[in-house]
């Protein structure tokens, strides 16, 4: 699970919970992406101290300013700008475009990208992700997002 949760640049802190104490497990935990690990029985103050300790780092982390072929998205301030310009995004659409492009040359499912712009209890279209994608290319450039048949779509990497 952790490795997906990295994978799809997720960038939750993640602290584990767990009676598994050899070093070969903290290490495993460490290295799928775990931010702290911490194995039971434990103290709650150290589980306090350590849940401070991931949310100050978390807070001091900035996500990136995503840059694709004339295309800036800035995720923190939720803007985006294509050739200096800036480009107004529904949100969905913005939504969109920051999975895609925080992922270039990876496919992404369709699946994928629903439960991204979706709630579980949104009714959508079954269509609607296609009409997205169209919106996006029709605002930036048709290339910039390539339908991978039955699969998904990706941006292709620079």
């Amino acid at each position: 699970m952790l490795k997906r949760l990295r994978a799809a640049a997720n960038p939750v802190p993640v602290l584990v919970l767990t009676a598994r104490d050899a070093t070969s497990d903290r290490i495993a935990g460490l290295d799928a992406g775990a931010d702290d690990y911490l194995v039971k029985p434990f103290d709650v103050a150290e589980l306090k101290a350590r849940l401070r300790a991931l949310l100050r780092r978390s807070f001091n982390r900035p996500e990136p300013v995503l840059e694709y072929r004339g295309i800036l998205l800035d995720p923190v301030n939720q803007q985006v700008s294509y050739q200096g310009a800036p480009v107004n995004l529904p949100r969905k659409e913005f939504v969109l475009l920051h999975e895609l492009l925080a992922q270039p040359g990876r496919v992404l499912t369709r699946d994928r990208l629903q439960q991204a712009l979706y709630g579980w209890d949104e009714e959508v279209e079954s269509n609607a992700l296609e009409v997205h994608i169209h919106h996006l290319r029709r605002k930036f450039f048709p290339e910039l997002i390539r339908t991978v048949r039955g699969v998904g779509y990706l941006v292709d990497k620079c």
